[in-house]
């Protein structure tokens, strides 16, 4: 380990087995904590460290209060060969995520296309890391989550949508894979509290104030709503992935869902979805790697309006940090790390 500021680089193999530790003592029997650090140290790893293992503050304070089921026994089925439900017992959200992911992957590759419906679950941490690892398997992939209520409708005064996210993944064998990872917002409610913090003003397209109106003030801003991204476009957006994540999931959906701040120790019943293609049905991997390498050089060809920053493809920064940090190790929040350890011992 190294300390750089209050970041301290550790390397991953030493992070995911403290992060292995820490949620075994939260609980977890060892293969469904292996399950859980697995997507949050890829976000780590990408440089999101906001749903990295600094989520173990969260997931452990539910977990504790029996909010999360530490033991949940996730079941699976198929009502069809290409559809597969599952279960998630009220269980850690990642773990629920690495389960209904092999399903749709199983699904994929029996039927050529796959789709998993999860329900009772809860937050299970940024979606980029499923889409690498659907992508590394050869499949390219549709995925999704429902969340705590925090958008108003459109013209609306009280927050009934939640800020879903969504993600798309396309593999390229042997080259870089197209990852693109979004939530419905305009930004995160963080960078409006930053600014708020600083005595700033925000744009008003960020949020609106507690009458749905758009505002310039942060404080207003923070007692409001949060924008969707497109206007109303992105609010049916937004209300899509619900109904795919949550009402075709037979989970909670908009108001439904309980807050995991208000009501830590209830179930949150948050539902997830993902679409899989298994590209391998569709051309082999030189064919695509072709493809996805001239989609991308198509990009990067575009004369960038600011020479300090080329034009790139969504994914393209994530990959990079993510290889940079494999080899050099993760920089993580010293309190990260305090907390991790306190849980692992």
């Amino acid at each position: 380990m190294s300390n750089t500021r209050d970041k301290v680089v550790v390397p991953e193999s030493e992070l995911k087995k403290l992060g292995v530790q820490a949620f075994e003592r939260l609980g977890l029997p060892p293969a469904d904590a292996a399950d859980v650090v697995e997507i949050l140290v890829l976000a780590d790893l990408f440089g999101l460290s906001t749903h990295g293992l600094s989520r173990i503050e969260s997931y452990g304070e539910r977990l504790q209060v029996k909010g999360i089921n530490a033991e949940a026994k996730i079941q699976v089925s198929s009502p069809a060969p290409a559809i597969r439900l599952i279960d998630g017992d009220n269980g850690v959200g990642p773990l629920v995520g690495m389960h209904a992911l092999r399903a749709a992957m199983a699904a994929a590759k029996e039927s050529g296309v796959g789709i998993a419906f999860a329900r009772n679950s809860n937050h299970f941490g940024p979606i980029s890391p499923y889409g690498l690892l659907a992508a590394e398997a050869g499949y390219a992939s549709i995925i999704g989550s429902n969340a705590t209520t925090t958008i108003a409708p459109w013209g609306g005064t009280d927050a009934r949508v939640g800020n879903s996210p969504i993600g798309f993944g396309v593999p390229n064998p042997g080259g870089k894979h197209f990852l693109l990872d979004m939530a419905m917002s305009v930004v995160a409610r963080a960078k409006i509290r930053n600014a708020l913090k600083a005595g700033t003003s925000i744009p008003d397209s960020w949020a609106t104030d507690a009458q749905g109106l758009p505002t310039t003030d942060p404080k207003q801003a923070l007692d409001g709503f949060l924008q969707p991204i497109g206007g109303h476009k992105g609010y049916g957006l937004a209300l899509m992935v619900d109904l795919f994540a949550g009402l075709l999931s037979n989970a909670a959906y908009l108001t439904h869902v309980k807050s995991w701040v208000d009501a830590p120790d209830q179930p949150q019943n948050l539902g997830h979805f993902f679409l899989l293609i298994d590209t391998r049905r569709l051309g082999s991997a030189s064919w695509l790697a072709e493809r996805m390498n001239d989609f991308a050089s198509i990009l990067h060809e575009s004369p960038p309006a600011d020479a300090q920053r080329p034009v790139i493809q969504p994914g393209e920064i994530e990959l990079a940090r993510l290889a940079s940090q494999r080899k050099d190790g993760i920089a993580l929040d010293a309190d990260v790390l305090a907390l991790l350890k306190r849980h692992a011992e």
